[in-house]
């Protein structure tokens, strides 16, 4: 049994309990990629035994989000679930918003909060700063290649979508936004729907495929999930390059 589950996450679990699951009902060896912060829900690809390794080479795939950002505040884990540091009775309109979005298209230098699974001397950022350790990110180089309003939800939320590169932080996009308009950010909702070739329409919820009888309906095969040009062998041919002949 080779290959991926595309799982859509529910908000309110984190990435690894979906995998322990997933594994227990499969019993076998799973690992998944791009981790979902446990209140963010959507799209999340779980390789099947030796398929996990090909998660290296899909790391660099475009990944879409739904987001909603919420103004003037900022908390420590830079969402909607950490404590409260500060807050600005400034809420940008529509259109200073709007204004502000080119600048964050294309590739931009980007911190990462300290609530994250950056690590730092060998240590998880979340860790430190849950033991209230002080350390310092470095700015990464990060891709964005969409960030488009969507709607105004509410007085001071605003919804988004943006599709970007492996390795952006969603939540930082919020607080740099916030900062761009002198105010605050962060983030009150996130839910991936694309992950490269992986998107709702070829997942499954967690709950459905756990009470699921036949689970391999589910499997994604894994020449489908990279674009590599594909080189068709004879027998004779792959059994010489299993022995290890290549000429």
């Amino acid at each position: 049994m080779k290959g991926f589950i595309n799982i859509i996450k529910p908000s309110g679990m984190t990435s690894a309990r979906v995998v322990g699951l997933v594994k227990k009902k499969l019993k076998k060896v799973c690992g998944h990629m791009g981790t979902l912060d446990p209140m963010a829900s959507g799209i999340l690809p779980v390789g099947v035994e030796k398929t996990s390794r090909l998660f290296q080479y899909l790391l660099d795939k475009t990944k879409t989000y739904v987001a909603t950002f919420k103004f003037g505040v900022l908390t420590d884990t830079l969402d909607s679930t950490g404590s409260v540091l500060n807050t600005l009775n400034i809420i940008p309109t529509k259109e200073q918003i709007i204004e502000k979005l080119p600048n964050f298209i294309g590739e931009i230098m980007q911190t990462p909060p300290k609530y994250s699974a950056k690590c730092v001397n060998g240590k998880r950022g979340y860790e430190l700063a849950r033991n209230n350790v002080e350390f310092t990110l470095e700015p990464k180089k990060v891709t964005v290649l969409k960030f488009e309003l969507i709607e105004q939800i509410s007085s001071d939320e605003f919804s988004f979508i943006i599709e970007c590169k492996g390795g952006t932080y969603i939540r930082s996009l919020a607080r740099d936004l916030g900062e761009s308009l002198n105010t605050f950010a962060i983030m009150t909702k996130l839910d991936r729907t694309s992950c490269g070739i992986f998107n709702y329409y070829n997942g499954v919820t967690l709950d459905e495929f756990l009470c699921a009888e036949d689970v391999e309906k589910f499997l994604i095969k894994p020449e489908e999930s990279v674009s590599f040009d594909c080189i068709i062998l004879t027998e004779m041919q792959a059994n010489r390059i299993l022995n290890g002949i290549f000429d």
